[in-house]
């Protein structure tokens, strides 16, 4: 029966099916009093009893008159909207999650929805302290709620159903949620500052001709100063905003000169957001004008969409792809519909909004997970009221309500950052944004300077589209890139600790020219592990099965796995001799071999371990930027994009532990990596170079990267991949089973394995353990599907997989085990 018919009829009894925010297998069904009948509908947020005593606010999946057969329906407490808050698309990409990603609806919920919109009995809420809000017009019971906040930093849900003696209390909290009284604690997050630069102006007082005369001749006993302000008078006849690393260069002065300056309040400091990212890296303006090449791809895009609704744009770094995007999305407003742009990265998200503002003002909203749950719940109700016509955001935004999407572009779709690990649901923003296009028959455009090799081959199989831009836009130059063989230049005795002769020579010419330079080491940390030379034992996680990182800065042992720590030994706890060895290096030992062997060189350092502070990421990237440092040392966080002028050498430290990891993408990846990193040079007009530091320098993949060959890359790997079972010919499914007792996991798996070979044979992998194959005293086993794609039912295999996991959990041998799920594991 349609809904609008049982809406009519407010004298019958319904019962409606809900999703709880809970990982349970099935939707439940619960009764509706009578006088709640006319406000039910699909979408809709309503109050519930689940479990003894605790509250949660479920979404109405479906309206129907039969009750449930094997248990007695419980009646729904309240409805909390009066308008759905999720649409039935979003219903539909839910149910396609929950079958393609085998996870249950109620973890998709949990995902998909803002802290505030799935309020339960144990959500936390605080007051927003707004002294502007005027309490006078609130109900008796809402003050109540706030008078209750004025005493305790933070309360219950449950706790305000017992203030006010009533289970219903979700719609008054919503009321006081949506009037900005209350937060939803577990929500407040520091957002994610966006880059400002310091800029000079003159004051104002010295801008005619009389006043700038005299201001000089009050200068006339500091030379310098007087310097920096007729430099800053031959920079403004050329640009508008000046900052201080100009003046200071122009006038050969120090950075003290410009502090006494502005002391004197001769220059005024002015605060502007400006961005820093790559691809992002072309000025946007509303006058920009496009090169050939992608003016060419333009028209390229519009004929592949006219064939395809996926299109693969392949543009190398620094090409001006961003342009193109906005181009598009212009073209799908003008035609009525919205546009959704996914980036990897929270950082590359804040960064891009303030240009694409300038296109799309008002209409454009970001949505990420360091907002706080206030602009998060503001965005959904402006993306479902259509006020937000684009949307920019990292993997989560895809959940947002849209109604008519005409434009989906996934920006550098190779990262793996849209994957979700943990928890389920395990979902690929890309491949869930490329069905959720297919749901609204909108056109989805994949970005990339190396795509990932699945994307590519659909290109190449004409499943998707394929456009080229091979020309970086404007005068940028293609980085040479040199590769140096440390074991030669060892034995030319030219290694100095981690660094060739060659790299520190070109360092140091860099810094003589003002340039900077980026090093590359991927492990953070002081010393990766501790050995003892005597007997060979590791200094070891007590919870994980990993080495412990010694950290300089703080001077213990870290585990990067469980976050344990502890301090350092000089005696070997097994044998007892003092002959511990430090083995690898990690970013903190790069910093400090540099700071004695260029002890002039200002050195910055790029990691978790430096970006723990608040806004620690930002203060290190606008420091190098404005060249208050000349090296930035980094982990895979440097290949992220970042857009620096001044950078013309970039130094890859060991490109043999990415090479070399146990892993099948492991080359395609750190060809990716390399790649990337190395399009961070050279992205205006100098010179630059990129050197490569290894002990395997005939490698193919490094070979590939010296001549920007992706395509050889490529056609490689996809060799090796249908060779060994791998995407994108087989699918893969992988199965985790997790206990604190070793032998339990290994007789567990061996059972769950032995019952899937039933059906599966060859197809099951395992179990085996993981390389890290203890991690928080959960020893792990992993059992992989590989899935033919010709000839076998994939829907069939998890369903037979489900069944088995269900057999599997009702043995009671199996008691404990935790099972995780996960779908196309990389």
């Amino acid at each position: 029966m349609a809904n609008e018919e049982l809406f009519d009829d407010h004298h019958s009894t319904l019962f409606i099916e809900v999703i709880l925010p809970l990982a349970i297998a099935k939707t439940y069904t619960y009764r509706v009093p009578q006088d709640l009948n006319s406000r039910i509908q699909v979408g809709v947020r309503v109050i519930v009893q689940f479990g003894r005593n605790k509250i949660y606010s479920a979404i109405v999946r479906s309206i129907q008159k039969e009750a449930p057969q094997k248990y007695e329906a419980k009646y729904i407490l309240d409805v909390v909207d009066d308008q759905p808050i999720v649409l039935p698309k979003q219903l539909e990409l839910w149910d396609w999650m929950a079958s393609y990603y085998m996870c249950y609806l109620g973890e998709i919920m949990q995902a998909a929805l803002p802290a505030a919109l799935k309020m339960a009995s144990e959500t936390k809420i605080v007051a927003s302290n707004n002294p502007e809000l005027d309490r006078s017009t609130l109900s008796d019971k809402a003050f109540l709620v706030l008078d209750a906040l004025d005493i305790a930093p933070e309360l219950k849900v449950s706790d305000v159903m017992k203030i006010l003696g009533q289970k219903s209390v979700f719609p008054l909290l919503k009321s006081l949620f949506d009037k900005g009284f209350i937060l939803i604690s577990e929500e407040i997050k520091q957002r994610y500052k966006a880059k400002t630069k310091a800029y000079l102006t003159l004051n104002p007082e010295f801008s005619d001709a009389e006043g700038f005369k005299e201001l000089l001749d009050s200068l006339n006993k500091a030379e310098k100063q007087q310097d920096a302000v007729l430099a800053f008078f031959q920079l403004q006849k050329v640009k508008k905003d000046i900052s201080r690393q100009e003046v200071m260069e122009l006038a050969g002065v120090a950075a003290g000169t410009l502090k006494a300056l502005i002391d004197k309040e001769i220059f005024v400091v002015n605060e502007k957001v400006v961005s820093r990212f790559a691809g992002y890296d072309v000025d946007i303006q509303k006058e920009y004008s496009f090169s050939p090449a992608q003016q060419t791809a333009l028209e390229e895009v519009h004929h592949g969409f006219a064939e395809k609704d996926v299109l693969l744009l392949h543009g190398v770094t620094a090409s001006g792809k961003t342009q193109i995007y906005i181009r598009l999305i212009e073209e799908m407003l003008a035609s009525g519909k919205s546009a959704l742009f996914l980036l990897p990265e929270i950082a590359l998200t804040t960064q891009i909004t303030e240009r694409l503002k300038l296109y799309f003002g008002n209409k454009l909203g970001v949505y990420h997970s360091k907002f706080n749950d206030n602009e998060r719940a503001e965005v959904w109700h402006k993306v479902m009221s259509k006020e937000f016509q684009v949307v920019v955001g990292a993997r989560s935004s895809i959940f947002l309500p849209f109604q008519d999407l005409g434009l989906i572009i996934v920006d550098e779709e190779h990262e793996t950052s849209y994957k979700q690990q943990d928890p389920a649901p395990r979902y690929h923003a890309r491949d869930t944004a490329i069905y959720l296009a297919s749901k609204f028959g909108s056109k989805i455009l994949l970005g990339s300077a190396t795509p990932s090799i699945e994307s590519y081959y659909n290109a190449k199989a004409e499943k998707y589209a394929l456009v080229e831009l091979k020309e970086r836009y404007g005068d940028a130059e293609v980085p040479s890139i040199q590769i140096l063989n440390m074991t030669e230049e060892g034995r030319k005795d030219d290694m100095f600790t981690y660094f060739t002769g060659t790299l520190l020579r070109s360092m140091e010419e860099s810094i003589a020219k003002k340039e900077q330079i980026i090093l590359f080491q991927n492990r953070r940390g002081h010393t990766p592990f501790l050995q003892c030379k005597t007997c060979g034992w590791v200094a070891k996680c007590v919870n994980c099965d990993v080495s412990l990182t010694y950290h300089k800065a703080t001077h213990h042992l870290h585990c990067h796995y469980c976050g344990h720590t502890e301090p350092p030994v000089s005696v070997c706890p097994a044998c007892g001799m003092p002959h511990i060895d430090s083995k690898g290096f990690g970013t903190e030992r790069v910093e400090e071999e540099l700071q004695l062997l260029l002890p002039k060189a200002r050195i910055a350092r790029l990691d978790l371990d430096s970006t723990k502070g608040k806004y620690g990421f930002d203060k290190i990237l606008t420091a190098f930027d404005e060249q208050e440092y000349d090296i930035l040392i980094g982990t895979q966080m440097i290949a992220k994009g970042l857009d620096f002028g001044r950078v013309n050498l970039i130094g890859i430290l060991n490109a043999d532990s990415m090479i070399n990891y146990p892993d099948f993408r492991a080359y395609e990846r750190a060809f990716t990596l390399f790649s990337q990193v190395a399009g961070r040079a050279g992205r205006r007009q100098s010179e630059s170079k990129v050197i490569i530091q290894t002990y395997t320098p005939n490698h193919r993949v490094l070979q590939q990267v010296v001549n920007h060959d992706y395509e050889g890359m490529f056609n490689q790997e996809i060799i090796e991949r249908k060779n060994y079972h791998y995407p994108p010919f087989y699918k893969l499914i992988q199965i985790s089973l997790k206990h604190s007792s070793q032998q339990t996991a290994q007789d567990a798996a061996q059972r769950l394995a032995q019952l899937l070979r039933t059906q599966l044979a060859h197809r099951v992998i395992g179990p085996e353990p993981p390389l890290i194959s203890r991690v928080r005293n959960q020893y792990i086993q992993n059992i992989t599907l590989k899935i033919d794609r010709v000839g076998i039912s994939v829907s069939k295999v998890k369903e037979f997989l489900a069944k088995s996991i269900v057999l599997f959990q009702v043995d009671k041998n199996n008691n404990g085990v935790r099972v995780l799920l996960d779908v196309d594991p990389y």
